[in-house]
């Protein structure tokens, strides 16, 4: 038991003890991680991302006919193929594109789609679909927990992908919160031969901290080599390239972003995709620049797609297929997969071309490394995403 005086000596420092982000105690313990280690970073699309407006079949004639006012020129799109082509303002991910960095995969989706959001969200984040599972453990937190990895949310609470048993998911907005002051309680040394256990403890605790804060603290100045628009979803990724800097040892980061597009979607669905392109683009150009490009991935995904028929307030509705990028230098550029058909529909909509378990089992395996079966429900053959 503590003597009262050594008690009322230690209580400013004890005081402190609770607010010590105990994480940044590990990290200071921890050994350096492997700067060559794999790191995923996922992009929420949030609100049902147009799938036919971002990937545009303008080779088919069906697609004027469904999009009579928002349907997009040939001559304005971002050339994919011969007869694909993507949304106007995803032009700044044409140097990803061009060096072939860049996977584009239409038609993806699951069966029986569900169209409300929450309910189609909480399919993609635990990769299950009966909703008492939705409750549990996320994709992402499964095939992190026989790591006891660590995860990163960049923008508001801990997604359920990242929610897991041993991994660990942790949420920051900014480095400047994870910064911490110097008490002059903490100035003497924690090795100190101090016979007090608790007290010796709790200072080894804060001075561990101190010592990773000041570790952030060198990347949280700022030493960005590309220029990053004035965007949220820009800040949120600018702070992951920082964080990946710092070489703490997370294997994922995720963060979101997006809205509803129900009406008026010209506008809003190309201020939408403009935010995603240039802050992806800005994001592997810093990476690229620190020599970290190689080691990342970055999965964007929205929880369905829009109706491929315009409705009459200028926007579309909750639909079902929609598109996900992959973005790194170790993807197999260009469209992977098939375009849905415009005339072979299911219940109105089209259908699936690639499930995104698929997606997910690729993900895992082929990029992190790790068994994909307990994280996805099953066995599903990797889509063919990664270069070999």
């Amino acid at each position: 038991m503590l003597a009262r005086r050594a008690f009322l000596q230690s209580s400013s420092l004890l005081a402190l003890a609770p607010a010590v982000p105990l994480f940044l105690a590990r990290t200071a313990r921890a050994a350096p991680t492997d700067r060559d280690g794999r790191v995923l970073v996922v992009v929420q699309l949030d609100g049902g991302n147009d799938a036919l407006n971002t990937v545009v079949p303008h080779a088919d004639p069906n697609y004027g006919k469904l999009r009579p006012t928002l349907k997009i020129r040939k001559q304005d799109l971002v050339r994919l193929s011969d007869t694909l082509g993507l949304h106007p303002s995803l032009k700044p991910l044409g140097k990803l594109l061009q060096d072939g960095q860049l996977a584009v995969i239409p038609g993806v989706g699951y069966p029986n789609p569900n169209r409300s959001h929450f309910e189609s969200m909480a399919i993609w984040h635990t990769a299950r679909f009966d909703p008492e599972e939705h409750k549990g453990y996320g994709w992402l937190g499964r095939a992190l927990d026989p790591l006891a990895g660590t995860s990163y949310a960049l923008s508001g609470s801990v997604p359920g992908a990242l929610r897991g048993r041993r991994s660990t998911a942790l949420t920051l907005g900014r480095l400047e919160e994870m910064l911490l002051a110097e008490p002059a309680a903490l100035k003497q040394d924690a090795t100190s031969n101090n016979q007090d256990d608790l007290l010796a403890f709790v200072r080894r605790q804060a001075v561990d901290a101190r010592t990773a804060s000041k570790q952030l603290a060198n990347v949280a100045g700022g030493n960005d080599t590309a220029k990053y628009p004035s965007t949220g979803l820009a800040e949120r990724l600018k702070l992951a390239a920082r964080l990946l800097k710092s070489n703490l040892g997370a294997r994922v980061f995720s963060t979101q972003s997006g809205c509803d597009m129900h009406a008026a979607q010209e506008d809003t669905h190309s201020g939408l995709l403009s935010e995603f392109a240039g802050a992806v683009a800005a994001f592997f150009e810093d990476l690229q620049a620190a020599k970290l490009s190689e080691r990342v991935a970055l999965l964007a995904f929205s929880e369905f797609g829009r109706t491929i028929r315009e409705n009459g307030s200028g926007g579309t509705d909750h639909g079902t297929a929609g598109v996900v990028f992959l973005a790194s230098p170790g993807v197999r550029g260009g469209v992977a997969g098939n375009m849905p058909s415009l005339t072979d529909l299911g219940d109105g909509e089209p259908k699936m071309t690639t499930d995104f378990r698929r997606i997910y089992t690729s993900v895992l395996e082929s990029w992190l490394g790790i068994n994909s079966r307990d994280a996805v429900g099953g066995s599903f053959e990797p889509a063919a995403l990664f270069r070999s």
